[in-house]
């Protein structure tokens, strides 16, 4: 526990800084970040769990990886999109060919889905980055509801909890550390909407930003729970090592992936917060 919170309290600044302390001044940090942490990502999904040990295939699913964020970033457009994914598909296909059948389409479709959606769904903070006035207050929100729900979900768990919510996938959570969880996310995100609008003069909605926090904390607890299903599938406790006391950063990074798109949607859909 002691080592969780050291790394956290290192780790949640330097990530803070990337999204916001040097962005007007190098916007570039911010795609750069995301492509670095979907291409760890990648990599330690590949590798740590022995799917595809395969250098070429890993090489070319890792750089897909990190040319998509910037594919978001300058607008992502279709022709460039179309002359990647094909370019990746072909190579793809050559090295199954080239491997004479040990490289069957469960790998390649296996590699293909974690090069695609990872950097894709973490992406949601390039396009939330882009809405110009309000990106400020907003970009923080995938992390505040994905972090503080695990957060207050383990201390929940420690403290209450009885009933286990998927002991074959996680045995240590339970349903009481599933409720302290949501809760504590729907709490913080509302206080963080007080914050706004006392501080910063923001218009809030309180209710959309309570409805922000409950679905957040339920998509990232669903996401935690299908990287442990892979994690289980494989028989590997962490998918690396990076971040000591969390493992690898898919392992920090698993709840904020499924978090993310979901709070650009709310966003566009039901926007909570105005100038």
């Amino acid at each position: 526990m002691t080592q969780r919170v050291l790394v956290a309290v290192v780790f949640i600044p330097v990530l803070l800084v990337g999204i916001y302390g040097i962005s007007p001044y190098w916007p570039m940090i911010l795609p750069i970040s995301i492509a670095v942490i979907a291409m760890i990502a990648v990599h330690e999904a590949l590798w740590s769990t022995s799917f595809l040990k395969h250098p070429r295939i890993s090489g070319y699913s890792i750089l897909l990886a990190g040319v998509i964020p910037f594919w978001v970033y300058y607008d992502g457009q279709a022709l460039p999109a179309l002359c990647g994914l094909f370019l990746y598909v072909l190579l793809l296909f050559a090295e199954s060919i080239a491997s004479h059948g040990r490289i069957n389409l469960e790998k390649m479709g296996g590699a293909f889905f974690l090069s695609v959606f990872i950097p894709f769904f973490l992406s949601s903070f390039l396009r939330i980055r882009l809405m110009e006035e309000l990106w400020r207050s907003l970009i923080i929100l995938p992390l505040l509801v994905a972090f503080i729900s695990d957060a207050f979900a383990l201390f929940a768990g420690m403290a209450f909890g009885k009933h286990k919510l998927a002991p074959k996938l996680s045995p240590k959570k339970t349903v009481e550390g599933a409720v302290g969880g949501l809760l504590g996310a729907v709490v913080c995100t509302v206080a963080y909407g007080l914050a706004l609008h006392l501080l910063f003069h923001y218009r809030v909605d309180y209710l959309r930003l309570a409805l922000y926090g409950g679905l957040g904390s339920a998509v990232s607890q669903l996401g935690d729970l299908s990287f442990s299903s892979i994690k289980r599938e494989y028989g590997i406790k962490d998918f690396g090592n990076l971040l000591p006391g969390h493992g690898g950063i898919l392992d920090r990074f698993d709840s904020v992936i499924f978090c993310t798109p979901l709070i650009e949607l709310l966003i566009r859909a039901l926007p909570a917060v105005w100038r």
